[in-house]
């Protein structure tokens, strides 16, 4: 396939960013797109001009570091996949591919596709963990019945990689359904009912200290989430929060 690539750089946060247009061809259908970004890079390093710079790491849809906002979406025009998940058997031959990094005021760009996302390794710090006895004397988690509802749903909340695509979808840059997945996961276990109270307004407190927007229900961090992370989360955390505040 031949290809045009308009792609955002900017060489830091402080710096102006502009969009930069890139011909390509050669590109087969079964490349993912960060091979197909590989394929870009080898070409502009061979001519002296400095790669595109994007962030990854497994390339196995686990680690959700591969964040590119493709034509106006968040991972691609796919559904249920990561960035390097997306194949270009999704695009067609002529296409002009739009590619900018996530945005975000809780996201500052580093260089041009790669955005620094610990904000939301502040969040999982305020209070996405259990304390547990470690000291020889574990409990087996075997033994501790759960309903298998109550189960399947920490399970899927758990599903969460952190990849941000919930915020570069909202258009208040809500990160509240990543925050209603780390919140969920423990909510549901008997595990995590020690922390319960102070884990949801610490994790609140501190998203909304990150600078993220509120959830105004429009749905998109749902549709556009690679695990496909369900509105549900935040109204369980909703809940949590009211019955903390009242605690409190």
């Amino acid at each position: 396939m031949k290809l045009t690539l308009k792609i955002w750089r900017q060489k830091n946060a402080q710096a102006k960013g502009q969009m930069v247009t890139y011909p390509i061809d050669g590109i087969d259908g079964d490349m993912s797109f960060l091979e197909m970004m590989d394929v870009l890079n080898n070409e502009l390093i061979n001519k002296g001009d400095d790669p595109v710079v994007f962030d990854h790491d497994c390339r196995e849809g686990i680690c959700g570091s591969c964040s590119m906002f493709i034509n106006g979406e968040a991972h691609g025009p796919d559904r249920l996949v990561t960035t390097c998940q997306l194949h270009m058997r999704k695009f067609k031959d002529g296409d002009t591919i739009t590619i900018e990094p996530f945005r975000a005021g809780g996201f500052p760009v580093i260089k041009d596709l790669m955005v620094d996302r610990s904000a939301f390794d502040r969040i999982q710090h305020a209070g996405g963990f259990i304390s547990i006895n470690t000291s020889g004397n574990t409990q087996d988690a075997n033994a501790i019945p759960i309903e298998k509802a109550d189960a399947d749903a920490a399970f899927d909340a758990a599903t969460c990689i952190g990849c941000g695509a919930c915020v570069a979808s909202c258009k208040n840059s809500s990160a509240m359904l990543f925050v209603s997945a780390k919140v969920s996961q423990f909510a549901l276990l008997p595990q995590g009912k020690v922390e319960a109270t102070d884990r949801v307004m610490n994790m609140v407190k501190q998203m909304d200290e990150e600078g993220f927007g509120n959830c105004t229900n429009t749905g998109a961090c749902e549709v556009e989430c690679p695990k496909g992370i369900s509105l549900e989360n935040i109204a369980r955390m909703n809940r949590e929060y009211m019955s903390a505040s009242m605690k409190g």
